[in-house]
């Protein structure tokens, strides 16, 4: 007998729990016998050997061990304590974005909720019907047949996320997701509001893209809006996991805002296998003089190398009016794979007439980016 062909025991059930067991390994491709089964009176009979394939255990492994995420009703559960929220619209930009949230979340041991949001094509009440209830009644058959579409798009989505998780490509993370109505940046602002999620995962488009289709605008907007920790992920970025991260620049005004960001950045980030270095891009206020400034950057440099000793550091000063021009001469010397943004709250007409850097910098970067608010 080939080792192909060779049967072994993974569980030792009753009945009803090994044909439970069966359906699940079937459904996601292995091939399951059982043995030792009552035949006369199998309701009762207990001891029910579920034997699969020699060369299918570590498959099977994974999905026995991880069981509620390939239970398919419910979309698994996104654990009753914190999460991180992946706004989705099921591209490929969408499943990288999902790569990089699942490796957050299973560093820190939450779970993932995916949410997408479809706009009513009436919104706008375009369509005009001299028959109120026919209007009503087409308003609604359109935007059932739209959530449907949705809702199938979503099955495929997460079929291919467990998929992912069963050929070890992605960490078992429980997840669950959400379809709502609405536009995409107001549907994503108010889960955040009504949910308090810990973190938020948005993929973008490549900066040259986004510059040529005015794409990445709910981005934009959920960054300068929303008070929570914020990941953008480009689709161009080779950056797939937390562990690919070697050099981070952090904007800084050289203030006491920019330690909150760095203990969040240090909680998300605590280590990896190679020791990362960030590059504190300094922003200083222009009352500072040159002395003040000098001093100040000293005091902080001292403050992070005895704080976070998982980190190296260093410092560049920016000018306030070439900071983009500034950030890529940075970008020439070292290559950089994270930005850091503290993300201070603005009111409305502070953020039309002058953006955020991290509003600036989505529109003119293809490199990942944590906004943090302080």
């Amino acid at each position: 007998m080939t080792q192909h062909d060779r049967l072994i025991t993974v569980a030792i059930h009753t009945y009803e729990k090994a044909i439970v067991l069966r359906s699940l390994l079937e459904s996601e491709g292995v091939a399951v016998v059982l043995q030792n089964v009552n035949l006369v009176q199998p309701v009762v009979s207990s001891g029910v050997r579920v034997r699969i394939h020699e060369t299918d255990l570590p498959l099977a492994l994974r999905i026995i061990e991880n069981c509620e995420i390939f239970i398919r009703p419910g979309d698994g559960d996104a654990s009753s304590g914190l999460s991180v929220l992946v706004p989705v619209d099921f591209s490929e930009r969408s499943i990288k974005a999902a790569s990089m949230a699942f490796d957050i979340a299973s560093r820190h041991h939450t779970g993932i909720v995916f949410l997408h949001s479809f706009v009513n094509p009436y919104f706008g009440g375009n369509l005009q019907l001299s028959d109120t209830l026919t209007y009503e009644i087409a308003e609604t058959d359109a935007v059932k047949a739209i959530e449907n579409d949705a809702i199938k798009k979503m099955d495929e989505f997460t079929g291919e996320i467990r998929n992912k998780i069963k050929h070890g490509e992605l960490p078992p993370v429980k997840f669950r997701t959400e379809i709502v109505e609405g536009i995409p940046e107001e549907s994503i602002t108010q889960y955040i509001r009504e949910h308090n999620p810990w973190l938020v995962v948005m993929a973008t488009r490549g900066a040259d893209t986004k510059e040529k289709e005015l794409v990445g605008s709910v981005t934009a907007e959920v960054l300068d809006t929303c008070r929570i920790q914020a990941v953008t992920i480009p689709d161009s970025t080779p950056i797939a996991t937390l562990s690919d991260v070697r050099h981070i620049v952090l904007f800084s005004n050289l203030d006491q805002e920019d330690i909150l960001a760095l203990d969040a950045l240090y909680r998300l980030i605590p280590e990896t296998s190679e020791k990362i270095h960030v590059t504190i891009a300094c922003l200083p206020e222009k009352k500072r003089t040159l002395t003040d400034k000098s001093i100040v950057r000293t005091h902080l440099l001292n403050y992070c190398r005895e704080h976070y000793p998982a980190y190296t550091f260093s410092t560049e000063m920016l000018n306030l009016d070439t900071v983009i021009n500034d950030f890529s001469h940075i970008e020439q010397l070292r290559h950089i794979d994270l930005i850091t943004v503290a993300n201070k709250k603005k009111n409305i007409f502070a953020r039309l007439f002058n953006p955020g850097i991290a509003h600036r910098l989505l529109f003119h970067s293809d490199i990942p980016m944590i906004v943090i608010p302080v």
